[in-house]
C-alpha cells in the first residue's frame, strides 16, 4: 500500500480507503478462489494491484469513457482502474464464472457504482467501447481479432481507441512484430515508471483499434 501512495500521491482519502479494503478483500476471497497464485497473495500488492493501476501511468481516460476489461480474472486490471477513474464506466468480462463473482462481490464490496461484471466470451460482448484493457491474457494478434469490433467510431482521447495491454517487454516486442505493418503501436517501458525489480520487464502496449 505504501508503493501505491508513493507513485499516486493525489488519490483522494475514499480512494486511498478503497485501496487499503482492496488488498485484503482479495487475500480472503483467494482463500476460497485461486484469483492469483496463492504463493504470490503476499505480493497483492505490487505484482497485482500497483501493475494494473500502471495503465495510468501512461494514459489517462477522460470522464465519461467506456472501457472493457477483457479476460479480467478477478477484477485486474479493470477494479484497480475503476478506483482510479470513478467517472469512467468499465465492464469486466471473463468466461469463468467463479472469478466473475468474485470481481461483482469485490466491486460491490467497494462501492463501485461504475463497475459491471459479466460471464463472456468477449466475442459475444455486443457493446462498443473507447478502449480495451487487458493483463496476461492472449497474444496481440489473437486479442485485436477478438475485439475488432468492439470499439466505438468516434476518437475523443489523445490516442486513437484501441488497446492497452499490460505485458513482458520481450514478449510484447516480438507480439507487435506479428502485427499488420501498418497497425500503429506504442510500447511503454515500465521501469520509466516505478523503481521495483518487478518492474524492469514489465509494460503497457497500445494497439490502435
Amino acid at each position: 500500500m505504501d508503493a501505491i501512495l508513493d507513485y499516486f500521491p493525489d488519490l483522494t482519502s475514499k480512494q486511498i480507503a478503497q485501496f487499503e479494503q482492496l488488498g485484503l478483500l482479495y487475500k480472503d476471497w483467494n482463500s476460497k478462489i485461486n484469483v492469483v497464485s496463492r504463493k504470490d497473495i503476499d505480493n497483492i500488492y505490487t505484482h497485482h494491484i500497483l501493475h494494473s493501476m500502471a495503465i495510468a501511468k501512461v494514459f489517462q481516460f477522460k470522464d465519461g469513457a467506456s472501457v472493457l476489461d477483457l479476460g479480467t480474472g478477478g477484477g485486474l486490471p479493470g477494479i484497480p482502474m475503476a478506483i482510479l477513474f470513478p467517472n469512467v464506466q468499465f465492464l469486466l468480462v471473463d468466461s469463468i464464472g467463479k472469478k466473475i463473482k468474485v470481481t461483482q462481490e469485490i466491486a460491490n464490496a467497494l462501492s463501485l457504482n461504475n463497475v459491471r461484471s459479466k460471464q463472456i466470451r468477449v466475442e459475444a460482448v455486443q457493446e462498443h467501447f473507447d478502449f480495451v484493457i487487458t493483463r496476461a491474457v492472449a497474444v496481440l494478434p489473437k486479442l485485436m481479432t477478438w475485439i475488432k469490433r468492439s470499439f466505438k467510431k468516434k476518437n475523443n482521447h489523445k490516442l486513437p481507441n484501441g488497446l492497452l495491454a499490460l505485458k513482458g517487454t520481450d514478449r510484447a516486442t516480438n507480439e507487435v512484430q506479428q502485427l499488420a505493418s501498418t497497425t500503429r503501436t506504442e510500447i511503454y517501458p515500465l521501469a520509466t515508471f516505478f523503481t521495483e525489480p518487478f518492474f524492469e520487464t514489465k509494460c503497457v502496449v497500445y494497439v490502435q483499434a
